[in-house]
């Protein structure tokens, strides 16, 4: 996997692989991180690739706990 960049970037999130995402979901769902911060930049990445790369972030949905927003 690509390290976790300071900035999430397209081209960042292009050069991303099927694999990376399975590895960083992994991590998510182990929650074995020294600090909050370090699962944030993962949690932070994987929604910036279900956003630009939906069809790789698919299966890790549940990791993100998004919700429908009903502003009306």
């Amino acid at each position: 996997m690509p390290p976790s960049p300071t900035a999430i970037t397209p081209e960042t999130i292009a050069q991303i692989t099927e694999t990376d995402v399975a590895q960083l979901a992994d991590r998510l769902e182990t929650d074995n991180y020294e600090s909050a911060f370090e699962s944030l930049k993962d949690w932070h990445l994987l929604r910036a690739i279900a956003f630009q790369r939906p069809e790789l972030a698919e299966p890790y949905l549940y990791l993100l706990d998004l919700e429908d927003c009903d502003e009306a």
